[in-house]
Parts: C-alpha cells; sequence; structure tokens
C-alpha cells in the first residue's frame, strides 16, 4: 500500500503515474491531510508551494515492528517558473526520489502520458533537428538514450509519411465493429462475444448505417483520407454483412481523396475466403491479421479459441487472394511467457512476412478479465524488457520493416511501449492520424470515440455509448453529440 499527500491535487495525476510505474501492482490511497494508518509500504509527501517544492519518501511502516530507517527528502526553490515549468521540475523531483528507493531507471523517464512522440513532433515542426529532440527529452523527461533517439527517428518518418495529408480540409471514419468470437483474457475493448447478439447483428448495422449518412452529409465536400475498421472483430460479421456495410459506404462517401481503407481481419477464427474476397472486392488495401502470440500454450490460457496453424492459413489465404498490405499485431509480456518464447514467435512471424508489425506491452486495464480476476493470476510471470522489444525490433529490421508510430499506455508491462513497424509505403496513416491529433476522426458504432480537431486547434471529444443495448435505443443521441462537436462545420 503507498499512501500519497500531496498539498496541490492538480498535479495527482502526473505524481500517480510515476508511483505506478515504479510501484506496479500496488494500492495508492491519497491522504488529504491525515496521517497513514495501519501497516504500509511507502508514504510519499509532496508539497508544492509558490516558493518551492519539497518532496518526502518515507519507508515501510509496520504495525507491530514499526518503521524501517530510510527515507528521502529532496527540495527545490523556484524563481518564477510558471506552472509547466513548475510540474516538470516537480516530476524530476519525485522520479529521483522513486529511483532512489527502488534502484529503476524508467526507459521514458517522467513521461506518463501515451503520446510521447507527439512532443518530439512539436520540436520538429519548430525547427529542431533529431539530435536536438533526443537531447531535450533526456534532459526534460530523463528519457533514456534509445527512447529518445527512436521517439526523434519516428517523429521524422512521420511528418514525412503525413506530408500530403490535408488536416483541415481532410477528415477519417472510423467504424466500429463490437463483436468477437470470444472475449480474450487482457481485452479492455468494446467487444461482445458475437453469441450473445448474433440475432441483433442487422439492426446494429441498421444503426451504424444511420451514423454513417449523417457523416457522409455533414462532410459533404470534405476529403475523406482513410476508413478504418476496428473493434471487436469486424470479421465476425458475415460476408454479406460485410458486403452491406461497405456498399452503404461506397454508395455515400467519396473516395476520391481516399488514401487508405483498413479492415482489421483480427482473430483468425473469424476469417474465411469469402469474407476476405468480399473485402478485396471493396477495394480494402490494409488488413490485420493478429496472433498476439504464436505459443499455444498462451493462445489456449488468454482465450483466443484457435490454433497457431489457423493463423498461417489465414494469412497464406490473404495471400493468395492478392493483398499486399498485411499488419499482424503481437503482445510482449503475455502470462507466463519467455524471452525464449519472444524469440520463437518473432521468428515464426519472420517467415511469413507481413508487411506491417505492431509489437504491443501487454497493458493490463482495468475492464480486462485479466484485472478483474487477478488473484487467479497474479502468480504468472507477466514480464516485458528493454530486451524482450529488441528482440522484435531486430527482428522487423531483418524483415526490412522500419519504425513508424508509437504510444504507450498506462499499466504496461516493463513500463514500455506500443511500436508499429512497416515497410516503405506500407504505414498505417490512420494509426499516425489518432495518435498525433492533427485531423478529425469521425468514429461510429458502440463504444467509438469521436475526435474533432477545430479551426483554432483545439481537440475536443466525443464519446458514443458501449453498450449494444443503449446504442441501439440512442443512436439519434449519438448523431446530435457529433451534430454539436462539429458545429463549426
Amino acid at each position: 500500500m503507498i499512501w500519497l499527500q500531496m498539498n496541490d491535487a492538480s498535479y495527482e495525476y502526473d505524481v500517480r503515474g510515476l508511483l505506478m510505474a515504479f510501484y506496479p501492482n500496488e494500492e495508492i490511497i491519497k491522504t488529504g491531510e491525515a496521517q497513514p494508518v495501519g501497516s504500509w509500504r511507502r508514504h510519499l509527501t509532496v508539497k508544492c508551494e509558490a516558493e518551492g517544492i519539497e518532496v518526502s519518501l518515507i519507508c515501510r511502516w509496520d504495525e507491530e515492528e514499526g518503521p524501517e530507517e530510510i527515507s528521502f527528502t529532496g527540495r527545490r526553490f523556484l524563481e518564477g517558473a510558471g506552472r509547466r515549468e513548475t510540474k516538470s521540475i516537480l516530476k524530476r523531483m519525485v522520479y529521483d526520489l522513486l529511483s532512489q528507493d527502488t534502484g529503476k531507471v524508467l526507459p521514458w523517464g517522467t513521461l506518463t502520458g501515451i503520446r510521447p512522440v507527439k512532443i518530439a513532433m512539436g520540436l520538429l515542426e519548430e525547427g529542431s533537428t533529431q539530435e536536438e529532440i533526443a537531447a531535450y527529452m533526456k534532459r526534460e523527461y530523463l528519457v533514456s538514450d534509445a527512447k529518445a533517439v527512436l521517439s526523434a527517428q519516428i517523429a521524422a518518418r512521420e511528418r514525412d509519411i503525413l506530408s500530403a495529408i490535408d488536416y483541415q480540409e481532410g477528415y477519417s471514419l472510423y467504424v466500429g465493429i463490437p463483436f468477437c468470437p470470444t472475449t480474450c483474457l487482457y481485452c479492455s475493448f468494446t467487444s461482445y462475444p458475437l453469441s450473445r447478439f448474433a440475432a441483433r447483428v442487422d439492426e446494429y448495422l441498421d444503426a451504424v448505417e444511420k451514423e454513417l449518412a449523417y457523416t457522409a452529409e455533414a462532410f459533404a465536400g470534405r476529403k475523406l483520407n482513410t476508413v478504418y475498421f476496428g473493434g471487436g472483430t469486424p470479421t465476425t460479421l458475415s460476408a454479406g454483412q460485410l458486403d452491406r456495410l461497405l456498399t452503404f459506404i461506397e454508395e455515400h462517401f467519396d473516395f476520391s481523396h481516399l488514401r487508405e481503407y483498413t479492415v482489421e481481419a483480427g482473430r483468425p477464427d473469424s476469417i474465411t475466403r469469402d469474407k476476405l474476397q468480399t473485402l478485396r472486392n471493396h477495394g480494402i488495401t490494409r488488413i490485420s491479421i493478429n496472433p498476439q502470440t504464436m505459443q499455444q500454450k498462451t493462445l489456449d490460457l488468454i482465450g483466443r479459441r484457435h490454433t497457431v496453424e489457423q493463423i498461417r492459413q489465414a494469412y497464406y489465404l490473404a495471400r493468395d487472394l492478392g493483398f499486399d498490405n498485411i499488419n499482424m499485431d503481437l503482445i510482449l509480456g503475455l502470462p507466463q511467457e519467455t524471452i525464449e518464447d519472444v524469440r520463437q514467435t518473432m521468428e515464426e512471424i519472420r517467415a511469413l512476412g507481413p508487411d506491417n508489425i505492431t509489437v504491443h506491452s501487454l497493458a493490463i486495464k482495468r475492464a480486462a478479465r485479466l484485472n478483474i480476476l487477478w488473484e487467479q493470476y497474479a502468480h504468472m510471470s507477466m514480464e516485458n524488457s528493454d530486451e524482450t522489444m529488441a528482440v522484435a525490433a531486430e527482428t522487423a529490421s531483418k524483415l526490412g520493416l522500419f519504425p513508424y508510430y508509437l504510444y504507450r499506455q498506462k499499466n504496461m508491462a516493463g513500463n514500455l511501449e506500443n511500436v508499429g513497424y512497416a515497410a516503405p509505403g506500407k504505414e498505417g496513416l490512420y494509426n499516425i492520424l489518432i495518435m498525433e491529433e492533427k485531423q478529425s476522426i469521425v468514429a461510429v458504432g458502440a463504444g467509438a470515440t469521436t475526435k474533432a480537431v477545430r479551426p483554432d486547434g483545439r481537440i475536443e471529444r466525443a464519446d458514443n455509448v458501449k453498450d449494444i443495448e443503449l446504442y441501439l435505443s440512442r443512436v439519434d443521441e449519438m448523431i446530435e453529440r457529433k451534430r454539436r462537436l462539429f458545429d463549426w462545420l
């Protein structure tokens, strides 16, 4: 148990993020002015006043044995520092104390947000060189050499990839299909087993088409740059249902500026020749076939009801039908997997030769069964490291794939990152756009989030309800939310 005492709650999110990174799986309790009670592991106090900052960390207290004789304290005077600089100083001070206590050095330093490359991109657009960006990331956020260089490299690559995108007149479209064959152990996305809603899928498509019709009308005359079908698993839809939805989009939207059309085929146990042929017939340019791992024992453990052989068969079928831009998602840090398991998985992926690999560090989200049923899995090893990430990066390099986008999540194994690798010209534009937040993305379907980038640069959002029953009954409300969000169109 970690006790957190602060006199300025506006910095709590940042401090809490560092505590979670240094002490994963520990309960964090904010004390207010009260003193900790019972037995606890650490008590962190942060005082932020106009004249300076003081942070202190007292180590373990046991009701029977009393305190350990360990404490760390830091003080720093502020001389006219603004709020942004104050936060940066405070985070570095807290980081230093926690690093002294644990002996850990975090690869991303004090950064607790999900978009570190966005910082690098901003500096790049201001005229900084990659070397200057890397130096800034190390100095300001205590980022490791490797991560600082990676951020700068990806920012430069993203800028080149997006150079032809029209941010003001262009937009992207996300279509959420929240059904899956089964729910994976680690999943926190809006997804439901298809067996529960099989009889209502067409009704769901009716609602999605209603949102799409509004979008087509509201954005008439603007440039549709990317379309992305996510979920869930879009290929849980039948070939006929896919044909229905893709035909509707073709009939209502202008594709003359379309740069990318992606469908997450996702689970191999949802893929058939008829479905893939339907996608080909409608000009889908990019698909994902996502193994997550090539270890059968892990697939069984995490609830993916398919075999390693089915992954290979789905991949070869897609190639046979002519798909030339195939992404494969992998997760590092899955329960009980070792670095040798990862090496074997990466060798199998190398043998297949996908055009994209997206490497995720396991993130245990609050809504995932892995978290809800934590006691059943707490004894299992779920570790990731720079060494494991390097195995994936080396495999990508051997395939001629380069890192092109990066993001982070809370509670990631090893406090690491997710990285997308792609062959030149095969990058996922939508992936970059959603991370860099430079273009509006209209999202339809249960649980989808629309992101509006207003003309003055402000970013605003509108969320669709996650529950399918509520979505079906309130779809007109979802449309009205978008109408208010885009009142400037």
